[in-house]
């Protein structure tokens, strides 16, 4: 079904999204009280390596798709992900959301891939929360957090002033528009 979705994906241009690792609704009261995507999403092992092997290798390094990545499972930011993205110029990270709505979560998510797979290998900060009180406040989470991330890089001399602030915008604002064609 990937296989096929990645195909149409390159046919038709649109960005094919892959959300693995959440056990949804796992809270079974809170389910049958309000119904599902109430929360309770708890993170699951996933495994990307073997697992997209046959889609990257088919499609992956073809410049008409692009396949951002989401996941719970933080074990694989750094082992799997952040070397895919690294590797596979049609394959993006997508943000960390749900259940790492958290400063440390996302600082974890941060450090953990922009080592292996660069900034430009993520894409920025998107939402599709239906819970829409709370997009201005999670996206200015994710800019503080980027904001700090970046600072850091620059008080310890890795990058500079100048390369900061083209990839706070990016991170805010032009890797999302690139990675979703807008």
């Amino acid at each position: 079904m990937l296989m096929e979705m990645a195909r149409m994906s390159v046919e038709d241009g649109l960005v094919m999204q892959i959300h693995p690792g959440s056990d949804r609704n796992h809270n079974k009261k809170i389910y049958e009280k309000y119904g599902p995507d109430k929360g309770c999403d708890i993170p699951m092992q996933t495994e990307y390596t073997q697992n997209l092997k046959e889609l990257l290798n088919k499609y992956g390094n073809d410049p008409r798709l692009t396949v951002i990545v989401f996941t719970l499972d933080e074990t694989t930011y750094s082992r799997e992900l952040a070397p895919l993205a690294g590797y596979y110029p049609a394959m993006k990270l997508g943000p960390p959301w749900w259940f790492h709505d958290s400063i440390e979560g996302m600082t974890r998510f941060r450090t953990m891939v922009t080592e292996t797979a660069g900034i430009y290998n993520t894409v920025g900060f998107n939402d599709d929360t239906r819970a829409f009180v709370s997009i201005p406040a999670r996206h200015d989470l994710s800019r503080r957090v980027d904001a700090n991330f970046l600072a850091t890089l620059v008080a310890r001399h890795i990058v500079d002033m100048d390369e900061a602030k083209e990839m706070i915008y990016d991170l805010a604002n032009g890797l999302v528009k690139k990675a979703y064609k807008l």
